[in-house]
């Protein structure tokens, strides 16, 4: 093979991660974006994790993974038999359908989590990959915490599983132990080891525990791996994973020295960046390489200077090569729904019907408060208005009284079901007296344990973005909310979180009855 092939994990270890959690409106919406990214394979999700789960691999899978040139649609599984039958359901819908069989080979994994001996996880495996074969071509294995696994072992292991049909071997770093001369060591034996390997393509899926992720998937790449598996911003469990935007950029801007490159349209990094922050509500650090707010930056005179002479002075990638964008009007208060629609597409947000309604209501509602409407703006306001969309409770009214001097007060009418209902609160701050108001209406009472805002552009009239972390009765759940109005922006978010744990609380009841 000349190129790598990428193989992004952000709906399935990324979504893992807490504070990542995505609905099936928003997998499907990043999916979308990582197909215009031209990723090669998308992991879904894992579809026997939970029922939610299997529904959204098989949305992503209809609606994505049929569309011309899509990527392939994978799937987790693990190798019991009843995981693949149920990973295929969610999978076969794709043009280019994978499942994607792991198990533990460490010694420390299988004596405290699976407590099976080495035979029987080896048995397993093949029966697996066997059992997979029957339903697809393309079958991944992988065995997990490959890094501490015993390798004559792991090696018999990836043997067996490719002479039962795997035609990728992943190679995985579980728990970024891995040091960037010893991985490359480690898979340069594999590649002596395994019988078959010339067969199939050998892949590495690397943690960043030690912040090794990038170093020992590239590292991995010059041993001869041709497959990486990574997220966008790097998310996942823990301190995350190789960082799909890193790894691409390296091999693009250093082809000189790695002589291999990838499909990905690096154009589109920049949109699926930030189309996951304003899913997620996280948002990546200013210093984060490729594509924090600091990446192309120059506050140094010296470097200000240079990059005023030439711009490959301190510059070694151009903004517009990841798509980069300078904030810029887009649309006004004049601007139709078609043109609404087409920009928003090109944001990677296609929306019709009621959806775009709802969009059109709130671009229009923000271009009357606002005088310059910008690409961020229209993420902010339709992530948040697809959020309002699914709620069973909706914010209808607001009123806040605060100031020095003044015990800080809320009245807050929510809609339910077509009903309203209206109660006050008081709280040390305009925000905890609506947080207040809300809980009295719902008899729902959240604890907050994380509050971050951020403006969406530059300007007093800028929207804010507010990201919250709420409590409910040891459950954790984060929500999301933008507005001109910070403190409305705030009780949105406050609303988001509270809508997930009464979904899940109705669903819950639903599925055990009255």
């Amino acid at each position: 093979m000349d190129r790598v092939i990428v193989f992004d994990t952000t709906l399935r270890d990324g979504e893992q991660a807490p504070g990542f959690s995505m609905n099936t409106m928003e997998k499907l919406e990043m999916a979308r974006q990582l197909a215009r990214l031209q990723v090669d394979v998308i992991e879904a999700g894992f579809p026997i994790s939970s029922d939610e789960d299997f529904e959204a691999t098989r949305a992503v899978a209809r609606q994505v993974g049929t569309l011309d040139n899509a990527p392939s649609i994978c799937g987790l599984s693990r190798v019991g038999l009843a995981d693949i039958d149920r990973c295929w359901e969610a999978v076969k819908y794709a043009r280019k359908p994978r499942i994607h069989a792991f198990v533990a080979t460490s010694d420390i994994h299988l004596k405290y989590k699976l407590r099976k001996s080495r035979a029987e996880v080896l048995r397993a495996s093949v029966d697996a990959v066997r059992h997979a074969r029957a339903y697809c071509e393309d079958v991944e294995f992988s065995p997990e915490d490959a890094s501490r696994s015993d390798f004559d072992y792991m090696c018999d292991v990836l043997s067996a599983t490719i002479e039962a049909g795997a035609r990728t071997i992943n190679i995985p770093d579980t728990v970024g132990y891995a040091i960037p001369r010893e991985w490359g060591e480690r898979i340069a034996r594999i590649r002596e080891k395994v019988q078959g390997l010339d067969r199939v393509v050998l892949s590495v899926h690397c943690h960043n525990d030690l912040g090794q992720a990038v170093a020992n998937s590239l590292t991995a790449i010059m041993q001869g791996a041709r497959q990486v598996e990574c997220t966008i911003n790097g998310i996942g469990e823990r301190a995350g994973n190789a960082s799909l935007e890193e790894i691409v950029m390296a091999l693009r801007t250093r082809k000189d020295f790695f002589g291999i490159d990838t499909r990905v349209r690096t154009e589109e990094i920049f949109k699926a960046s930030r189309l996951l922050s304003h899913i997620t509500g996280v948002h990546v650090q200013p210093n984060k390489a490729v594509v924090g707010e600091n990446a192309f930056a120059h506050e140094a005179g010296i470097h200000q200077d240079g990059v005023l002479r030439e711009k490959l002075t301190y510059e070694i990638m151009r903004p517009e090569d990841i798509g980069r964008p300078s904030n810029k009007l887009v649309l006004g208060k004049h601007s139709g729904r078609a043109a609404l629609a087409s920009r928003l597409k090109e944001l990677g947000f296609s929306l019709a019907g009621s959806d775009l309604d709802r969009a059109f209501k709130a671009f229009k509602d923000l271009a009357d408060r606002k005088k310059e409407v910008y690409d961020e703006d229209l993420m902010a306001i339709v992530t948040d208005e697809a959020t309002q969309s699914e709620a069973l409770y909706e914010l209808d009214y607001l009123h806040v009284i605060s100031g020095t001097g003044v015990v800080p007060s809320a009245t807050v009418r929510l809609k339910k079901e077509g009903q309203t209902f209206q109660d006050s609160g008081v709280g040390d701050g305009p925000v905890d007296a609506v947080l207040a108001a809300i809980d009295a209406i719902t008899g729902l009472k959240g604890r907050l344990q994380d509050y971050s805002l951020r403006s969406a552009t530059s300007g007093k009239d800028a929207i804010g973005e507010v990201a919250m972390k709420i409590d409910f009765d040891g459950t954790v759940v984060s929500g999301k909310g933008a507005s001109t109005d910070v403190i409305e922006a705030s009780a949105r978010a406050y609303l988001s979180a509270l809508n997930r744990i009464a979904r899940s609380s109705s669903q819950r009841m639903k599925e055990v009855g009255p």
